[in-house]
């Protein structure tokens, strides 16, 4: 795993106790009241995310000093509130927050018409909560994700929500997962995987991000190509008066050609498209981006 990354998700047991039985006793403003404090202690004591995000806005977004401040605070205060609504929503209450879909259509060929499809997402706004918009479809989704969270934190959040439609592949260290994967893209089904982190040892391509070069994962792309599946780049940001707003990129395919090097250069050259989506929806949202330790450190 990157040393700047440990997969972890911010948070304690306590905490995700305290916030739980608020939703469920006082409501969400209740608990939203509450992070107001407890966003200034996130900020005042987590040095190292708060110097990346300080670093993003200041650095790579060219934002002024006492903007980049006011960001700074007000990223962390983002990122608690969708935490919480990812636990109102998962828990039963998605009828407290409105939704609306930029390009549902494209998901909905990729499962009417059987062409399965990848779904590549980001740190960005909430691919947890897109997940589970993504039930609208009528598909099951199935997704590819670090299993590092605290056991105790796992099991009580998996108490706190209902059932859903989604299913976790865990990413392991011996590759069992790679199983998984064959099965769901053979039968046309639908995987979501990260497109901004990576695990040790795996192959990356580097992209010009924000005006500085980046290193990012070549799984998702080589799997579309090799199974022959569309890739698209989706997820869901918060937006104003509990409102979520899910975003489809148009998909594309990647070529599988028998040569190597071609083949290299056609699944890095596809890949520069999601990283341009993924600069333009940072720029939209820029308090949404959850990558809190240096993304460009290479």
């Amino acid at each position: 795993m990157s040393e700047n990354w440990d997969g972890k998700t911010k948070g304690s047991l306590t905490g995700y106790k305290i916030f739980v039985f608020l939703i469920r006793k006082a409501g969400l403003n209740s608990a939203y009241f509450l992070l107001v404090f407890v966003t200034f202690w996130f900020v005042l004591f987590s040095y190292k995310a708060s110097s990346a995000q300080y670093y993003l806005f200041r650095k790579r977004l060219k934002f002024g000093f006492w903007k980049t401040l006011f960001y700074i605070y007000k990223n962390s205060f983002v990122f608690g509130q969708i935490l919480i609504d990812k636990v109102a929503i998962m828990s039963g209450s998605v009828n407290k927050f409105t939704t609306e879909h930029t390009n549902s259509e494209l998901i909905q060929k990729m499962i009417k018409k059987k062409t399965g499809g990848i779904l590549v997402n980001a740190h960005i706004g909430s691919w947890q909560i897109a997940g589970q918009l993504l039930e609208r479809y009528e598909g099951i989704i199935y997704i590819l994700m670090v299993d590092t969270e605290n056991e105790k934190i796992k099991e009580f959040m998996k108490s706190a929500e209902g059932e859903n439609k989604i299913e976790i592949i865990p990413l392991k260290d011996d590759g069992s997962h790679m199983i998984k994967i064959n099965e769901v893209l053979t039968n046309k089904g639908i995987l979501v995987m990260h497109g901004d982190r990576f695990t040790e040892g795996s192959d990356v391509f580097n992209h010009i991000f924000l005006g500085k070069e980046a290193k990012f994962p070549s799984g998702p792309f080589h799997l579309a190509a090799k199974y022959g599946v569309p890739i698209s780049f989706a997820t869901a940001f918060r937006e104003k008066n509990k409102h979520y707003h899910f975003y489809a990129m148009k998909p594309f395919y990647v070529d599988y050609p028998g040569n190597i090097k071609k083949r290299k250069e056609e699944i890095y050259n596809k890949s520069k498209i999601y990283v341009s989506d993924l600069e333009k929806m940072l720029r939209k949202y820029p308090t949404q981006w959850f990558n809190f330790y240096n993304f460009w450190e290479t």
